[in-house]
């Protein structure tokens, strides 16, 4: 099982089984066991959509959240920022987790650590462009490709009378 924390300091344990991914269908609609189909397209949709993802964490997390007497609405007001962040990784490490086969499981594992080092390194160029961008200069060469506007009405060429006059 893995856990995640919200912003109001609670500490959430995910926990996918037969019964939860029965749970989540019924309320939610969606199908945990398909998230990985066509190239994780599903998962992820679910994970880059907040608010269906606590949707489904709040599904996921219900036993608990029953016992501490939080609502749904309140589960998702405590999500917010990194904590989303941190509550979509337990939820996707949990996800592999599940999955019966033990090849499946490395494969995913695999893969997810794959699309962690490409997303890293993008952050890394994001990081590295924003720093060396020079909006100064970039908006002079923007300003140049325009060339020069003309100055008056006078350049502009008076319409050609038509062939019906």
């Amino acid at each position: 099982m893995h856990s995640f924390r919200d912003n109001a300091g609670r500490v959430w344990t995910v926990t996918i089984n037969v019964a939860a991914v029965k749970r989540v269908r019924g309320l939610v609609g969606v199908d945990l066991y398909t998230l990985i189909d066509d190239g994780f397209k599903p998962l992820g949709a679910l994970v880059g959509d907040p608010v269906r993802l606590a949707d489904v964490l709040y599904c996921l997390c219900k036993d608990e959240a029953d016992a501490k007497q939080i609502s749904d609405e309140d589960f998702g007001r405590a999500l917010a920022g990194d904590a989303i962040t941190l509550a979509a990784d337990a939820f996707v490490e949990e996800l592999v987790d599940f999955f019966p086969d033990a090849r499946t499981r490395a494969s995913l594992t695999k893969v997810l650590a794959a699309g962690r080092k490409v997303r890293d390194k993008l952050l890394i160029h994001a990081e590295t462009v924003i720093e060396t961008f020079d909006a100064d200069r970039a908006a002079s060469k923007l300003i140049a490709s325009f060339g020069n506007s003309p100055a008056s009405s006078a350049s502009t060429p008076a319409p050609s009378p038509s062939a019906n006059s």
